[in-house]
């Protein structure tokens, strides 16, 4: 399950992000998200705590630690999950390379979930890259009075996200895998 947000997440969202990435993970999912600040931190760290697997898909080389913060989130990681990119060893970090990434977090998975974004937030082209691949979209819905919610609400109302609060409505939006 693809797990993105706001960078400046706010404490709520850090919550809700734990409590869903955590219940997820202990139930077996795999976390997938993209090593950034807020949300996507807390992500990943709620699936390690409750001894799951995650991956991070960086806009970077693989050898990169970007965040430089998050070195030692990425050997957590890379431990306990895998860190991955689609560029070559060495490749730093650029702008555009953010958004291409975007679109790997939401192809890995088989439904993202939006926890906190902004309107115009790069989280939002990841929400569009899982909905042109028909893969499930939900979006957790905060405060009317938060900025960092606005996007969130445009997915539930403008987009074909479906509103989640829990790890338990996650799992009833992912369709059974047929064998």
């Amino acid at each position: 399950m693809a797990i993105v947000g706001a960078r400046a997440a706010t404490a709520y969202g850090t919550h809700v992000c734990t409590e869903i990435a955590g219940a997820l993970a202990a139930s077996g999912w795999t976390v997938v998200s993209g090593a950034a600040y807020g949300i996507d931190a807390a992500a990943h760290r709620a699936a390690l705590a409750a001894g799951g697997t995650t991956i991070a898909v960086l806009a970077c080389g693989p050898d990169v630690a970007y965040p430089r913060a998050h070195a030692d989130l990425l050997d957590a990681i890379a431990a306990q999950g895998a860190v991955i990119s689609e560029w070559p060893p060495g490749t730093a970090p650029g702008r555009w390379r953010f958004l291409l990434r975007n679109r790997v977090v939401a192809a890995l998975a088989g439904g993202t979930v939006v926890i906190e974004a902004g309107a115009r937030s790069g989280t939002i082209s990841t929400a569009r890259h899982a909905e042109r691949l028909g893969r499930p979209l939900m979006a957790v819905p905060g405060p009317v009075t938060s900025p960092a919610s606005a996007g969130c609400h445009q997915l539930i109302r403008d987009c074909s996200a479906v509103c989640v609060t829990s790890a338990a409505d996650v799992i009833a939006e992912i369709p059974p895998f047929q064998l």
